[in-house]
């Protein structure tokens, strides 16, 4: 899969970020946000890259990398150090490419921006947002998600350390997300007995789900 690297200046006039654009031709469009250290050669985030090529999705995956400092700011300050990194590329890509359609997929700290300012945006009002592991322990977070009008997908396990039953039941009844819960994964979605069959599956069972949002 290979795409166009693009390096485009961020608020910070000292600091540059690059994004991978992976064009097929198409009017529609999915940005893609990592999390920390899982990045967009592992499985979740590289064969659902793979979904929105084989639908006709243009890619744009976001390349940024954080020091340990910065997650003891605020999670207001947390959430401007992302946007200031994140959102000159949204910019530049709309501003170069015309999309009828854009769709949001982010992954663990990937859902802070997309979760804290684009799903608030009316420019994107219509937009589907894929959620995988969201960091449901931040109560900005789940509110946030709680009130959303988007429709969308939401992917957890019930082993990662962000689950927390009540609210994942809230959020199926009372949103238009479809949620998954998968049963023994961790916050990478992979099995915590180490079955690698049982991983193997439940990476399939979310790729389907994608699909079945996009088509």
């Amino acid at each position: 899969m290979k795409g166009t690297k693009i390096s485009v200046d961020t608020n910070d006039s000292l600091k540059q970020i690059e994004y991978t654009h992976i064009q097929t031709g198409s009017k529609k469009i999915c940005f893609m946000f990592s999390g920390t250290g899982y990045t967009y050669d592992k499985p979740l985030l590289y064969y659902a890259t793979m979904v929105m090529l084989e639908n006709d999705f243009d890619v744009v995956q976001i390349h940024y990398l954080y020091k340990k400092e910065v997650f003891e700011q605020s999670f207001e300050e947390i959430t401007n150090i992302i946007m200031d990194d994140v959102n000159p590329v949204i910019n530049n890509v709309l501003a170069n490419f015309h999309y009828n359609e854009t769709i949001f997929l982010a992954k663990s700290l990937g859902t802070i921006p997309v979760i804290s300012e684009f799903m608030k945006r009316e420019a994107f009002n219509k937009s589907k947002m894929i959620l995988l592991t969201p960091l449901l322990k931040l109560d900005r977070m789940y509110e946030e998600i709680l009130n959303s009008s988007h429709e969308g997908l939401l992917v957890i396990g019930d082993k990662d350390p962000h689950y927390n039953l009540e609210q994942v039941e809230q959020l199926a009844q009372r949103t238009s997300f479809t949620v998954e819960v998968i049963h023994g994964a961790n916050h990478s979605l992979d099995n915590v007995d180490y079955d690698t069959q049982t991983s193997i599956s439940s990476l399939t069972k979310v790729m389907i789900d994608l699909k079945e949002l996009i088509r």
